[in-house]
């Protein structure tokens, strides 16, 4: 029997320049009085941290400040986090300001101060147990500083297990942020190749949710066996639409001048239209192979980030599997695929037809914001293909949600044909 519900959730929204000044309002009117707030050295040097945490004590609410989220989080960093917040407690609220990392932070701790056990009995089967929260989580404001990780609209937070050199997850409705603040003057600062990266990360968002299996496609669930990812669905599809067609006029312009504010107000705009929509539909090929791409990096160090240690941002580790992956899917919706590539690239002549379209249109985009050309070029090789493959086989919360069946030699076949896209 086939599925015929699907579901949908977000947060409340405040979006706008300037609206992270009314964050004190925000709290106080959910008559929260003790907030931890969770943020990131990089972020922290901006200053805007410490002004949001200034203006919630002049409305009196007690801050206590955690800076150390680390860019990538792993297993480590959250539990450090989680520790922190433990010996401070009692809190009534918490705030995260920063990209995904430290938003995804901010919800290990958020969930792990408020139900017992320890993180890796909430992580995602087959890594950890995949317990679901008995307790309720206190209500979470998600503030994001980058354009792209949409996890201020997700259910989701996203860790490395460092001793199984995995990226994994944690998936559960109770972590979705109570309200995202999105202020579109707090991107102005991002790097270049952090613009670029956090970029890719809307545009897969968009693509991998508005390609996904359609929820009607999957058996039929009872109440208590629905996730948040539930299929590409109508409501999802308005919001990746849109997501692509805002990326068509910003992201470019966003990445070669930072100081553009309609561009960057755009690129925000995108981003929370992506997350509204991946957070229900889901994510899938580009996403899995994204996990093993930054849990198994080796020396690569990119611009506009720390510099201390070896990562492959989130979104560049995505969108380097992306045009291989749309490639690999395009029979499985071939009308969805080429409505998506017009999308990005409204010049595309109407002739161009075939699973090349949308993998040519990527490549474009790519090559002009500067990412690497494909995984040779973050450090990775033929003898690493099985190593991947086998790394993205374990995300089958989100390979399940792909529009065709997915196994290894498929991935083989992807990972292989990415290691250079141009």
């Amino acid at each position: 029997m086939r599925e015929s519900v699907f579901t949908y959730a977000s947060p409340a929204l405040k979006f706008g320049a300037g609206a992270r000044h009314e964050i004190a309002h925000d709290l106080t009117s959910r008559g929260a009085r003790r907030v931890l707030l969770v943020t990131d050295p990089g972020v922290a040097a901006t200053g805007h941290p410490a002004a949001v945490a200034e203006e919630l004590a002049a409305a009196g609410l007690e801050v206590t400040t955690y800076d150390r989220a680390r860019v990538e989080p792993t297993d480590a960093s959250m539990e450090e986090a989680i520790a922190f917040a433990r010996d401070a407690a009692p809190f009534d609220a918490v705030v995260a300001i920063g990209g995904g990392s430290s938003i995804d932070t901010a919800k290990a701790v958020n969930l792990l101060t408020t139900n017992p056990g320890e993180l890796m009995d909430y992580i995602n089967a087959p890594v950890g147990k995949a317990q679901a929260p008995v307790n309720p989580l206190l209500p979470l404001v998600a503030v994001p500083t980058t354009t792209g990780t949409g996890s201020e609209s997700t259910t989701i937070c996203v860790l490395d297990v460092l001793a199984l050199h995995v990226k994994t997850g944690i998936s559960h409705a109770a972590l979705r942020p109570t309200l995202a603040v999105v202020d579109p003057e707090l991107t102005v600062s991002q790097p270049a190749m952090v613009t670029a990266a956090s970029g890719l990360d809307i545009l897969c968002h968009a693509l991998e949710s508005y390609t996904a299996r359609w929820y009607a496609d999957f058996e039929a669930k009872r109440p208590e066996q629905r996730v948040p990812y539930c299929g590409a669905n109508p409501i999802a599809d308005l919001w990746s639409e849109k997501a692509l067609s805002l990326l068509a006029t910003s992201f470019r312009t966003a990445v070669r001048d930072g100081s553009d504010t309609a561009a960057r107000e755009q690129m925000a705009t995108a981003a929370t239209f992506a997350g509204l929509g991946f957070g229900n539909a889901g994510v899938h090929v580009p996403h899995a192979n994204a996990y093993p791409i930054a849990g198994r990096v080796r020396d690569y160090r990119p611009a506009g980030y720390p510099q201390d240690e070896p990562v492959v941002p989130h979104g560049m580790a995505v969108s380097l599997t992306a045009p291989e992956a749309f490639r690999w899917t395009y029979d499985a919706a071939p009308e969805r695929h080429l409505r998506a590539a017009r999308l990005l690239e409204p010049t595309l002549s109407d002739a161009e037809h075939g699973p090349d379209v949308l993998p040519g249109v990527l490549a474009r985009l790519m090559r002009d914001v500067g990412l690497p050309s494909g995984l040779a070029e973050v450090g990775y090789g033929e003898g690493d293909v099985d190593d991947l493959v086998d790394g993205a086989l374990k995300q089958q919360r989100l390979l399940a949600t792909a529009p065709k069946d997915v196994h290894a030699e498929d991935l083989v076949g992807i990972v292989r044909g990415s290691l250079e896209n141009w």
